[in-house]
């Protein structure tokens, strides 16, 4: 039984650490750290006292101020993480794989199109690549380390969170394709929960809204911040949330797809 008002520093009893999420004391793998939402997430969880974070980096070639910044926290590490790359997720798995008690996936490959209007199958293929045989490697190669911790005492390894898309629930026509990799990651997603339900390591499925970064600057507001998709991470984790739902647009949909889904599908049909 807990007691009625928190008391100081009660997140870090040993009963409470062992059937937690929380990040405090736990090391952390944040998949793209070039992202807007991938640095966020790894602020929000050093905040959050967790005392290493392992930055990916998926384009080593490309230099980007802030994740250079970042890298140089001496809380930070970066590795060199290309989900699209077999060999170097195993090579990260090899190098980290015991260390990692909580893992985000914030890895996204996210284009314009549908269907019709694409004559090549590229970017599909491609976004295949990132948001869904990305997870399948991630899984395969950090997935039995994760389990094989998850018992491991008051750092036990905890939780993988998948950071996915409102979009995985509803197809969005004019980005049919990224749409359709969310809809299959989240579905790979629920198979990778029910493998880890039995370790005891919670798989966490985020669903934003629009997210306010490069690929969305031509989409109305209102969009999420990627701070604020971070911040929701973090307070699932503490709190044991599996699905959460960032923003308002997210949060109207998840009511819409309850009661009228086929309206929602016709309006976003509709460019609406």
């Amino acid at each position: 039984a807990l007691p009625e008002r928190n008391t100081p520093n009660m997140e870090d009893d040993k009963t409470l650490r062992e059937t937690s999420c929380d990040p405090k004391f736990r090391r952390a793998l944040v998949t793209d750290g070039k992202s807007a939402v991938g640095q966020a997430v790894a602020r929000a969880l050093l905040d959050a006292g967790s005392p290493l974070v392992f930055l990916g980096d998926p384009q080593a070639w490309r230099r980007d101020a802030a994740f250079d910044t970042m890298a140089a926290d001496p809380r930070v590490q970066a590795v060199t993480l290309d989900v699209t790359d077999t060999d170097s997720v195993e090579r990260v798995a090899a190098s980290i794989g015991g260390k990692v008690e909580i893992l985000v996936n914030t890895a996204d490959l996210e284009r314009e199109g549908g269907l019709l209007s694409r004559k090549d199958v590229n970017t599909a293929r491609d976004a295949m690549d990132v948001n869904v045989l990305g997870l399948m490697r991630l899984a395969q190669s950090f997935g039995p380390a994760l389990c094989g911790r998850a018992a491991d005492g008051v750092n036990s390894a905890a939780a993988w969170v998948n950071v996915l898309s409102i979009y995985a629930h509803m197809n969005l026509p004019a980005r049919g394709m990224w749409s359709a990799s969310k809809a299959a990651a989240l579905s790979l997603a629920q198979c990778l929960r029910a493998e880890m339900r039995g370790a005891g390591v919670r798989v966490v499925n985020v669903f934003p809204g629009p997210v306010d970064h490069e690929w969305e600057q031509r989409t109305p507001p209102p969009r999420v911040a990627p701070a604020a998709i971070a911040a929701a991470i973090v307070r699932a984790l503490k709190d044991g949330i599996e699905d959460v739902y960032v923003g308002d647009v997210a949060q109207e949909f998840r009511a819409r797809l309850a009661e009228n889904p086929k309206g929602l599908e016709r309006e976003l049909g509709a460019g609406g």
